[in-house]
């Protein structure tokens, strides 16, 4: 697939052609147990009493395979996805084992930089699916894309 520069995007523009993702106990673990150790993400007993009533994935987990759908999803800006921030960021319901995750994204907004001539920023409003096609993240985020040369 082509890459896009930053006349490429439009607002209202969306993009859903990403893969998807099989989420199963032990990656829900060996992720926590490096990266977010806490009990409800460790260990189904303690899950059970915490306020998820069951193992869930870490919300970091979340955001790591999201970014890996959204590289592998048809969205393809130039340069690579280059993030410079976050307006929005939420989980809205637990990744559980078992869930089936994708990615879909929507342009909210495509401006030049005033300050670099050769790039811009678009925002991104990318939402996280599982197979029953609920919400388990969504974010906005801001992209930095190059201008197409020349």
């Amino acid at each position: 697939m082509t890459q896009r520069f930053l006349e490429d995007f439009a607002v209202g523009q969306t993009f859903g052609g990403s893969g998807r993702i099989q989420i199963d106990t032990e990656r829900i673990k060996s992720f926590a147990a490096e990266f977010d150790p806490q009990p409800f993400h460790l260990d189904e007993r303690a899950a059970d009493g915490s306020i998820f009533k069951g193992l869930a994935a870490s919300g970091w987990h979340t955001a790591a395979l999201t970014m890996r759908l959204l590289v592998e999803s048809d969205l393809k800006p130039a340069g690579g996805i280059v993030g410079a921030g976050f307006d929005e960021f939420r989980w809205p319901r637990p990744v559980r084992p078992g869930d089936e995750l994708r990615v879909q994204s929507e342009v909210l907004e495509v401006r030049p930089s005033k300050s670099r001539p050769d790039q811009g920023l678009i925002k991104l409003k990318t939402t996280t699916l599982n197979q029953n096609g609920e919400a388990v993240q969504i974010s906005v985020g801001n992209l930095i894309v190059p201008r197409r040369p020349g």
